[in-house]
């Protein structure tokens, strides 16, 4: 377990000092299943971010790969760039309220934007949590979640409309 923790911030590390980065990664596993890799902030982050976290995921991506061959005992890698997942989820789970809000409010399903899986888990666990159920629908860069109320809220509304 140390020994894929120990290899995959190395890793990184080394990867990043191709772009003329000698930075300390900061890794951790606190499930012992995710490794979880944190860069911090610097000059590059854009860059190293890329449009939509694309490149970062790139990243993540490769440290997996390296990861899997070497045979080490952990090979699912998390790799954050100043932070920038953490803030992105907060955001998600901003606009994520209203949404839950109005499905609630109307007993009407709603189509969400194409996310990335990782955006998508955040979802269906917020939807799950207040009570709502969820779909993932769609291929590829297209696949999106809906959003539905549950059976028992449904029949409730029908109840309290008696």
């Amino acid at each position: 377990m140390e020994e894929s923790i120990t290899f995959a911030k190395k890793y990184l590390e080394d990867v990043l000092s191709f772009f003329g980065l000698n930075i300390e990664v900061y890794a951790t596993s606190e499930d012992n299943e995710v490794i979880e890799l944190n860069v911090p902030s610097t000059h590059m982050n854009g860059f190293l971010i890329g449009n939509r976290g694309e490149t970062m995921r790139s990243l993540q991506y490769l440290v997996s790969m390296a990861l899997r061959s070497g045979e080490y005992e952990i090979n699912r890698v998390n790799v954050d760039i100043a932070d920038y997942k953490k803030q992105r989820a907060h955001r998600l789970e901003d606009r994520a309220e209203v949404w839950l809000k109005e499905v609630k409010e109307t007993g009407k399903e709603r189509h969400l934007p194409s996310m990335n899986p990782a955006d998508r888990r955040t979802i269906h666990k917020l939807a799950g949590d207040n009570g709502l159920t969820t779909e993932s629908v769609g291929e590829g860069r297209d696949r999106h979640i809906v959003l539905k109320p549950t059976e028992e809220s449904e029949s409730a509304d029908d109840n309290s409309k008696d």
